[in-house]
């Protein structure tokens, strides 16, 4: 549950699409279940932190309650999915227009004020996006350098 949105975050357990101090801190969790995960910078965002609103170097600290499993679909390669010119990088314009998509689409395909005051923001969030995972910093983000899922045998 994300208490600032209030409302369940959800992912896929070990696929890559969370931090490493969640994917470890919460194998074991039964439903139901609280926790307070105290994460290294090591298994967080390390010495770079994350845009503005993580520090390098920062111990993240979360109250997490475990609230649902349940059987996904196998993890899509979203590496693919973003890679509109199928070049192995990333663009801003291809996270961006990725973005965009999956905010429409989480909206049912109806632009609500809350998806447009998303897609406002959301040039915030590519160059957030950008300062985490483009760690030689030349405006692309490559295969190597994505964090998310990227195999399609996952």
């Amino acid at each position: 549950m994300s208490f600032d949105r209030d409302q369940p975050f959800t992912f896929q357990l070990g696929a890559g699409q969370v931090i490493k101090g969640w994917d470890q801190g919460l194998t074991d969790m039964c439903v139901g279940e609280k926790r307070k995960l105290t994460i290294p910078p090591e298994l967080g965002y390390g010495d770079r932190g994350a845009g503005n609103v993580i520090p390098g170097g920062a111990t993240l600290v979360f109250d997490v309650e475990l609230i649902n499993i349940g059987d996904s679909p196998p993890t899509t390669n979203v590496f693919k999915e973003i890679d509109e010119n199928k070049d192995m990088q990333l663009s801003r314009e291809e996270v961006s227009e990725y973005l965009k998509k999956q905010m429409v689409a989480a909206d049912g395909g109806q632009e609500s004020e809350d998806i447009k005051n998303m897609i406002a923001e959301h040039d915030k969030l590519v160059e957030e996006i950008f300062q985490h995972e483009d760690k030689d910093k030349n405006g692309f983000i490559s295969h190597d350098e994505f964090s998310g899922p990227k195999h399609d045998e996952l």
